[in-house]
């Protein structure tokens, strides 16, 4: 099997609901399950900046409607939060991009699909939890969207293996998802992808 060699900036890194408190049914179990897809997805993130591609938090706002992401990322960050791993291991940056949403899924009532528009971008990897719910819903509303979608195998979580397992057989069969592991995707450095970057970075 051939690796791909991934555009940049036409591809975008969509990490899903890693900022949480995990203060939900179940969180403590599906922390747990998170922790090692984290870290996993932290390695993804760091080769995919270094080749200037977007990163994008897209993240429930837990019912929080006066919050911005800063007040998540910090809420979460608290000693003891169940999520204080997954935000130390994913610390979001000036470079980052930030999408709050009010339900499961990514593009409904958010601003995603234009910000995508705005970044020229076709191909999505998608990361995140939970897989069979939130990751899910996401990946449905690109693919109606005709974006292409990669979603690593590793770099998804999911409260039980049988959860998981459910949504890879569904990312692939019914999405045409490309599912191989985040270890096999290579990327092309970008010198667009670096200016943008850098402006980002004069401007905060």
């Amino acid at each position: 099997m051939s690796v791909p060699r991934l555009k940049v900036p036409q591809t975008a890194l969509l990490l899903i609901d890693l900022i949480s408190d995990f203060k939900f049914v179940d969180g403590k179990r599906i922390a747990a399950a998170t922790l090692p897809a984290a870290r996993r997805i932290a390695r993804l993130r760091q080769r995919a900046r270094q080749s200037g591609m977007p990163n994008i938090f897209v993240n429930d706002n837990q019912q929080h409607w006066k919050w911005d992401f800063k007040d998540m990322v910090a809420h979460c960050s608290r000693s003891g939060c169940l999520g204080a791993p997954m935000v130390k291991l994913l610390q979001p940056t000036a470079e980052d991009y930030f999408v709050l949403k009010p339900t499961h899924a990514g593009f409904y009532g958010t601003t995603l699909e234009r910000l995508l528009h705005e970044l020229h971008v076709k191909t999505l990897i998608m990361t995140g939890i939970s897989a069979h719910q939130c990751v899910l819903f996401t990946a449905n509303e690109a693919y109606l969207r005709e974006f292409q979608l990669i979603i690593p195998r590793d770099c998804i979580a999911a409260k039980t293996p049988q959860q998981r397992a459910f949504a890879l057989r569904y990312f692939k069969s019914v999405l045409r998802a490309d599912v191989r592991t985040s270890a096999h995707l290579t990327f092309k450095r970008s010198a667009a992808g670096a200016m943008r970057r850098r402006r980002r970075a004069e401007t905060t």
